[in-house]
């Protein structure tokens, strides 16, 4: 199933190939950094790295921000709000937030595949209120209530 997504390139865009997708079972298409000069992240520090991209999603989709899992592991770069939400009313650029968890400087070049795109559909809820919810075998058990090894 295909959607159609329509995008406006922003000047510091040009030269930069749209969002794609690496193979054709990836889920997530790749955003490039549309910076206009190199972008060094000291550890522990965030930045926010521009697409040069404007988007129109599909009524009733978002458009979830990912870390990429070989910048995760190789470099410590991650997305801290991740998955971020592009919603289908937001007209701005689209920017990624990253921040650098390893041990050593990193540096955003232009071009660079800095995070991953998944279009997803979105469900709307309706609070009902109720008196009472139903049981269930976990209940009221919070973080960590079922364990850290598998019951098989």
């Amino acid at each position: 199933m295909t959607q159609t997504i329509q995008v406006q390139r922003l000047p510091h865009s040009d030269g930069l190939a749209l969002p794609a997708y690496a193979t054709s079972g990836a889920a997530g298409m790749d955003l490039l950094a549309a910076v206009t000069t190199p972008v060094t992240i000291a550890p522990g520090a965030r930045v926010l790295i521009p697409t040069g991209l404007k988007i129109a999603l599909p009524p009733g989709h978002e458009l979830q921000i990912r870390p990429r899992s070989g910048l995760a592991l190789k470099n410590g770069i991650i997305l801290p709000n991740s998955p971020g939400t592009v919603d289908e009313d937001y007209r701005g650029e689209l920017q990624v937030i990253v921040m650098n968890a390893g041990s050593e400087a990193f540096t955003v070049e232009r071009g660079m595949r800095i995070a991953q795109a998944v279009l997803a559909p979105v469900v709307r809820a309706v609070w009902d209120e109720v008196a009472t919810l139903d049981e269930t075998t976990r209940g009221e058990g919070g973080f960590g209530s079922t364990g850290t090894m598998s019951r098989g």
